[in-house]
């Protein structure tokens, strides 16, 4: 009961957050040509973070993916607060590609009726790391396939979300297993 009246309350503030903007004369995000969605689902350890209010403090953090009959997206966002050793915790999600010539946009819906952009700005070809942009650039997520990348990865990584505008000062190493 708890958790559900904080993801009612938390919803407003992230869509919120997709609404504002640090430059207004930034051009749009660019997502990857395609994503095959099959291979993208399972799970992602998320790496680095501009985190959303909820995100603050969490570590161990990962996104796992799961294709539903209906052809959306059960998301589960699974996590520790503040420590490795605490309590596995878990938010759960929803997601709606909405560019199914892509499938590189999608609406992640926490709680009806409201939907966040997720977009698909890298992957991979090997599908081993991923980054989620949101249109603002106010949030991202750097994510691999395994809890750490080597450095010289990530920092390809963080320049490619520069080049995209984003202010990679801001973007936090998540702690992992």
């Amino acid at each position: 009961m708890k958790s559900a009246l904080f993801t009612i309350l938390l919803c407003p503030v992230v869509l919120l957050c997709g609404c504002l903007s640090t430059s207004p004369k930034k051009v749009p995000l660019k997502t990857v040509a395609y994503v095959d969605l099959p291979r993208f689902m399972g799970d992602w350890y998320v790496i680095g973070t501009i985190p959303w209010i909820v995100e603050k403090n969490n570590v161990g953090t990962m996104d796992i993916y799961k294709m539903r009959p209906d052809g959306r997206i059960d998301i589960t966002y699974a996590f520790h607060k503040n420590d490795l050793s605490a309590k596995h915790q878990e938010m759960h999600a929803v997601g709606t590609v909405l560019d199914t010539k892509t499938n590189a946009r999608w609406g992640v819906q926490f709680i009806w009726p409201f939907k966040a952009p997720y977009l698909v700005i890298d992957l991979a070809p090997d599908y081993s790391t991923t980054t989620i942009g949101y249109p603002s650039r106010d949030l991202i997520w750097i994510m691999a396939r395994t809890p750490t990348l080597p450095e010289s990865t990530y920092q390809e990584l963080l320049q490619k979300a520069s080049n995209q505008g984003y202010d990679i000062h801001r973007i936090v190493k998540v702690p992992q297993k």
